[in-house]
């Protein structure tokens, strides 16, 4: 009787151990974030791994497509998109944990890698501006502020014929770093302390001129199980240490 009672003691113990193991292995978010955000956010998440030791997958592209996805059930913990729309209408219908906040606002910026062209809006009517790049307006609120500022000049009805969409600002940029544009318009975040800032020259465009790019976060329903480490990446967003690394890539912090 002792045996048996020592026996299922030691397999209780084994037992609690595997779980006590289990709770202990590495975590690791996945986080779906806009293009705009493709540098600053390698820095954000390598200092959250810093001081978390919790990892991070990190999946950009525009916030529609993102939106769409995560929308069809993909595995993603957290979200940053460009803009607020997105995430309220991932928390309305069911998709997010807690109501989105605001994290940064973006900027608008247009650029050129041609050396022979000066980046300015009067300048878009110009022969030798043939195609004009921007994110697809109907999935990346970059997008949007550029027609808002094209509109808002009266330079639309020239230019419409001109313009050449991406499907994220990520192929945007692409777009004027391979030529098939020479100006276009994109996020000042990708321009700051990146490679990029490096081809080419740019102006940064009156904010007054579009609406304010709210960029959101939000804590998602279609999680990988990481609950307490989604919420404190949240957390971690809105520390002194990723508002620093935010404003250093050009965003004005939300206050």
């Amino acid at each position: 009787m002792n045996k048996v009672y020592l026996l299922i003691v030691l397999a209780f113990l084994f037992v609690l151990g595997l779980g006590c193991n289990s709770s202990n292995q590495p975590k690791k978010l996945t986080i779906a974030v806009s293009s705009n955000m493709q540098y600053s956010i390698q820095e954000i998440a390598a200092r959250y791994t810093e001081q978390t030791g919790t990892d991070c997958d990190l999946v950009v592209g525009s916030s529609g497509k993102l939106t769409a996805q995560i929308m069809e059930g993909a595995p993603f913990d957290v979200f940053l998109s460009a803009d607020m729309k997105y995430p309220q209408m991932l928390y309305q219908n069911g998709h997010a944990k807690g109501v989105p906040k605001i994290y940064a606002l973006g900027k608008l910026v247009l650029f050129t890698t041609n050396k022979e062209l000066i980046p300015k809006l009067e300048f878009l009517k110009s022969d030798s501006i043939v195609h004009i790049a921007l994110a697809n307006p109907k999935t990346a609120p970059y997008g949007r502020a550029a027609i808002e500022i094209l509109e808002q000049h009266g330079l639309m009805d020239s230019v419409k014929d001109k313009l050449v969409y991406g499907e994220n600002i990520s192929q945007t940029n692409q777009f004027m770093t391979t030529g098939a544009a020479q100006m276009g318009f994109t996020a000042k975040s990708t321009l700051i302390g990146t490679p990029l800032s490096q081809q080419g020259h740019w102006i940064e465009l009156d904010t007054d001129g579009y609406a304010p790019i709210q960029q959101g976060i939000v804590m998602l329903e279609n999680q990988t199980g990481q609950d307490q480490a989604s919420l404190s990446f949240l957390e971690f967003i809105f520390t002194k240490k990723a508002q620093e690394i935010l404003k250093k890539y050009g965003y004005s912090i939300y206050e």
